[in-house]
């Protein structure tokens, strides 16, 4: 196998695989974990608010009524749809901000307040945006839902001035309206 295959291999193994690689990788030359260490930080920090902002939105408005109507039949019976809708919200957001609390967890306190305020302002267009009929069924989830996040977010113990920063910024978005 030539260079390009091995790359290409590898670049298609699942995240499962590549964690199991990069373990067996690492036990086997100790001396590339401060390597490992460095790179995974510079990835873990190379985010930007308005990249999440994008993703959260395009997330959202990817939602369709096909998708309400199947999450309303389940094995266990029916669920009503304003309830359903809520949920399909939920579980969208959800990789959002458990990413946010991840980063708390790593000690990346900077990295989870960029998600924060990314996840904030993907709520925001997406309020203000949204053309699918989906949004018809979550009005005023999204603005409910942004206090959800912050509360998350300050489970993670912020200090008082990225707390300021990010109720800052709320207030001014809701004083221009």
């Amino acid at each position: 196998m030539n260079h390009s295959d091995m790359i290409t291999f590898i670049g298609n193994l699942d995240d499962s695989e590549a964690s199991q690689v990069l373990r067996v990788l690492l036990n086997d030359n100790p001396n590339l974990l401060r390597k490992t260490y460095d790179i995974a930080l510079n990835v873990a920090n190379d985010v930007d608010a308005d990249t999440i902002a994008n993703q959260v939105f395009n997330s959202l408005e990817s939602l369709d009524l096909d998708d309400l109507n199947n999450y309303g039949r389940s094995m266990y019976g029916y669920v009503e749809p304003t309830e359903a809708a809520f949920e399909l919200f939920e579980e969208t957001i959800y990789p959002f901000v458990n990413e946010m609390k991840a980063n708390h967890s790593r000690s990346l306190p900077a990295v989870a307040k960029t998600f924060c305020i990314g996840i904030i302002k993907g709520l925001w267009r997406y309020e203000s945006e949204s053309t699918s009929d989906f949004s018809g069924w979550v009005e005023d989830v999204p603005f409910n839902y942004i206090d959800t996040v912050i509360e998350e977010w300050k489970k993670g113990n912020p200090d008082d001035a990225d707390v300021n920063e990010i109720m800052g910024l709320v207030n001014e978005h809701y004083s221009d309206e």
